[in-house]
């Protein structure tokens, strides 16, 4: 068995053609996570039992069980209740694409609620008092002095989720959609050759993370280019 160069580099343009698929799974997952976790963040740090137990249970659940599973039981899972089949919501849910962006959603969301958690236990705690000498109020404590340095602290941890995130959609190949992986797993049913075309669905995820990265750093810059060592 001999190791064809050759055949890498052709499978590369192939296999890029489904990078559209997997970053527009990316963009609408960061998208609707994000939401989902600033609504849960401040549901845990709200003070409030009944808010902040079931945003606790939410992101204990989702982050203590596999993505893979989590994929799995949106999309084969919910189909075995008729009420969910009688519901409006069907049309959706019935489509992977769906499934697959609600599972990354959610779980996007929980490791993004505790990542600005984090962020926001992480102000230092002299600085609420400034502002409550000031005279702000506490909702304008939170917006002009917590919110900017709790995203500032929590980006680093943000941009590794969202690193991620890209990587873990190569779960979608598993319920039958065609982004990176699953066009890689395509071209090696044809060629038998699955050392090779991995190898070069690898360099698209590792180019797609180099420019993520890239820009994950110039926003990093960005948001501490006010901050003094």
């Amino acid at each position: 068995m001999t190791f064809d160069l050759r055949l890498i580099a052709e499978s590369v343009p192939q296999i890029a053609l489904g990078a559209g698929l997997t970053l527009q799974l990316l963009a609408l997952s960061l998208v609707c996570g994000t939401t989902i976790g600033v609504v849960t963040a401040l549901m845990r740090i709200s003070g409030y039992r009944l808010l902040a137990w079931p945003a606790l249970a939410y992101t204990y659940v989702v982050r203590g069980t596999p993505m893979l599973v989590q994929l799995f039981l949106i999309y084969y899972g919910l189909s075995q209740f008729e009420a969910v089949r009688a519901s409006v919501l069907w049309p959706i849910l019935r489509e992977p694409y769906w499934c697959a962006v609600l599972a990354f959603s959610l779980n996007c969301g929980a490791y993004t609620a505790e990542i600005l958690r984090g962020g926001i236990l992480g102000v230092d705690k002299g600085l609420h008092e400034a502002g409550r000498a000031l005279g702000l109020t506490a909702s304008h404590r939170f917006m002009l002095v917590t919110a900017p340095i709790a995203v500032r602290l929590a980006l680093p941890a943000y941009g590794n989720e969202v690193v991620s995130l890209l990587k873990a959609t190569a779960l979608v190949s598993m319920i039958t959609m065609s982004d990176i992986t699953g066009v890689a797993r395509d071209i090696v049913a044809r060629t038998f050759a699955p050392y090779e075309i991995f190898i070069a669905a690898a360099i698209v995820y590792l180019a797609l993370t180099f420019v993520l990265q890239a820009g994950l750093r110039r926003v990093e810059r960005r948001a501490s280019r006010y901050v003094t060592a």
